[in-house]
């Protein structure tokens, strides 16, 4: 059997078996040569189910350390897409961007204007990403005087799926928030990723 096809096979009865409540959330799963001897496989293959059940949320650990079940994510609940995030975050790029044509009809300016990128993930107390914020506005960031919230879903790219720990098209929130100064123009458009297995929309009115 192929190295990619066991490693996905061990990946799934591993998960099964936490499931059945074989080990519980927080408890340490035997070591990556214990495992490998148990399955009839190399040690390399049982690093990669590690890794991939790591990407998945299913185990909590470094690589090459003991790893252990994950505890489920934290459900919270999204009154307010214009809220200051109240945890740590982690600025993971700031490249400007030439303005796609959907943003270039966001904020009011020419396909391929350049334009001022962020791209933010924001960590819950436990370190975990939780949500990714991309924002995009063009010179300078202005205070705003309100926002338009428009709810959809998205699918995950490579890099959003890795830093959630989620599988590459899984389906998340994708809210676009657009804020606009006192007349109504744009000042800077953004999508905030939230994953669906963790987050509640009930956006409030101000």
């Amino acid at each position: 059997m192929p190295v990619e096809a066991a490693h996905r096979r061990i990946a799934a009865d591993i998960h099964r078996r936490i499931q059945a409540g074989e080990w519980a959330a927080g408890e340490p799963l035997p070591s990556r040569a214990d495992m490998a001897a148990e399955y009839g496989v190399h040690p390399q293959t049982m690093r990669l189910s590690y890794a991939l059940l790591r990407r998945t949320g299913v185990l909590d650990g470094e690589e090459r350390k003991r790893v252990s079940v994950a505890h489920p994510p934290a459900m919270r609940t999204l009154t307010d897409a214009d809220a200051e995030w109240p945890f740590s975050s982690e600025t993971t790029d700031t490249r400007p961007r030439p303005a796609t044509e959907e943003l270039a009809e966001r904020l009011g300016v020419r396909p391929g204007v350049m334009l001022q990128h962020e791209t933010i993930e924001c960590l819950d107390p436990g370190g975990h990403s939780a949500m990714i914020v991309s924002s995009w506005w063009r010179g300078r960031r202005q205070a705003h005087a309100s926002c338009i919230i428009e709810v959809g879903t998205t699918t995950l790219g490579a890099e959003q799926a890795h830093a959630l720990g989620l599988l590459v098209d899984t389906v998340a929130f994708r809210l676009v928030r657009t804020r606009i100064d006192d007349t109504g123009a744009p000042l800077e458009t953004a999508d905030l990723i939230l994953p669906m297995d963790r987050w509640l929309i009930r956006l409030r009115s101000r």
